[in-house]
């Protein structure tokens, strides 16, 4: 089993900011793969499904953006999980609007959410790091992450949120490398 969780802050003020975009890549894998109804759990809000084969539990947390670690560890300590089980979805300032990226393990990077999470089970899972952009100037990055997508940024996230959600199989199986790969060929197109 794994625990794949998208990072956001609760509340329909937030549903389109660029922090919840971590929110909105889960919403789409639970849409694109069939996964069950949302019930609320583990500080959060869960859906169990399969993606190619593999048992996975989705997970927004209800905890705020700075305390989701809470949520994650909660949730991985229940299924006796390791952080290798667990991939974690968010936004990253210094990547190019709708770019991705997957790691495990590393740094922080000055990311609330992403710092909680290492807290509270430590640094070894994967991450993917959903780009938002930098605003070029250090005064103006909170209401660049805590700001809504614009009109005409909406196509490519939808395209960018549909391709991850298409090729999420390729995660599951832990080949990030043809997962990037994929991803990117689709949005070629």
């Amino acid at each position: 089993m794994q625990i794949w969780a998208g990072l956001g802050n609760p509340g329909a003020e937030y549903s389109m900011n660029r922090h919840n975009v971590g929110f909105m890549a889960v919403d789409a894998i639970a849409e694109v793969h069939g996964f069950g109804p949302v019930q609320r759990k583990f500080q959060g809000w869960v859906q169990d499904g399969r993606i190619g084969g593999e048992k996975v539990l989705l997970l927004k947390p209800a905890t705020f953006m700075n305390k989701s670690g809470q949520a994650i560890g909660e949730a991985m300590r229940f299924y006796k999980l390791e952080p290798e089980d667990v991939t974690v979805f968010y936004d990253e300032l210094d990547l190019d609007p709708f770019k991705i990226k997957v790691r495990r393990g590393g740094g922080t990077a000055g990311h609330n959410g992403i710092r909680s999470t290492d807290q509270h089970i430590g640094p070894g899972f994967r991450r993917i790091r959903i780009g938002i952009g930098h605003p070029g100037n250090k005064a103006r990055v909170n209401k660049h992450v805590l700001g809504n997508y614009k009109k005409d940024e909406i196509e490519p996230l939808t395209d960018l949120l549909g391709a991850l959600a298409a090729e999420a199989d390729w995660l599951a199986k832990g080949d990030d490398a043809r997962f990037l790969n994929e991803v990117a060929l689709r949005l070629q197109g």
